[in-house]
């Protein structure tokens, strides 16, 4: 018995796990899609176009984390919505600082910079998440 509940917390992880990836790439599709177009079409500085695009993906990521990701079945205090967006906020952080040391100061193409700042910020929000969201 002991064991088919261990390999159940184990499957809801992994599925948990994935749910996150699908939504996550689709964060990064929506993120990057309105980073370039900002920043090629529209001629906004990179790092501005960064947190828009950020902030455009970090709520259609916040959205669906809620009702599809994680087991949150209550509605969302306002506690719980600010720890989120501190935490979102220090995503960010970290999300600009990649950004600037890849393209300023190692003269990396901005839209790698930005993949490799997307898989770090992932991480982060993944395990922060996790821990303060879910309970």
């Amino acid at each position: 018995m002991k064991e088919k509940i261990e390999k159940l917390k184990k499957n809801k992880l992994f599925i948990q796990i994935l749910r996150f990836g699908v939504v996550g790439g689709l964060a990064f599709l929506i993120d990057s899609g309105v980073l370039y177009i900002l920043t090629e079409y529209a001629h906004i500085y990179y790092l501005i176009s960064s947190v828009i695009s950020f902030i455009v993906s970090l709520i259609f990521n916040y959205l669906m984390s809620i009702f599809w990701v994680f087991d949150v079945k209550k509605k969302q205090t306002i506690k719980e919505v600010s720890i989120f967006v501190i935490l979102s906020v220090i995503g960010l952080g970290i999300n600009q600082v990649v950004m600037y040391v890849g393209a300023d100061i190692f003269h990396i193409y901005y839209m790698i910079c930005k993949v490799l700042s997307t898989a770090i910020v992932m991480v982060y929000n993944f395990i922060t998440r996790k821990i303060f969201i879910e309970k």
